[in-house]
């Protein structure tokens, strides 16, 4: 496990998204932020179509649930997203676009 009071300063995304793909190596763990991403998203497009609102919590909550069962049953590490949540909210959705055209391997 990573020390938990470890804190890098990144002056860009660019710079962050190397870092974030380090801690994405496990093919499970980045299978299960694909497939929590891909449930998220699905959501967020329902919630919008029935205005059912509530469903973006539901949406938020799953997503996050796959990515850090892969982290902690998987990557062994802490998320990036306690330490860098806006980095790695983006850095999701990058990995989840190279996945999707394969840029990364699932």
């Amino acid at each position: 496990m990573q020390d938990e009071k470890s804190y890098r300063y990144f002056k860009s995304f660019n710079e962050f998204y190397p870092f974030y793909l380090s801690e994405h190596s496990n093919r499970t763990s980045r299978r299960l932020h694909f497939a929590g991403s891909c449930i998220a998203l699905t959501l967020i497009i329902v919630a919008i179509a029935t205005k059912g609102w509530w469903l973006i919590a539901v949406a938020l909550t799953q997503g996050y649930a796959f990515a850090w069962i892969g982290h902690f049953f998987f990557e062994h590490n802490r998320p990036a997203t306690f330490r860098y949540p806006i980095k790695s909210f983006i850095g999701d959705w990058r990995m989840w676009w190279e996945m999707l055209t394969g840029r990364i391997k699932f």
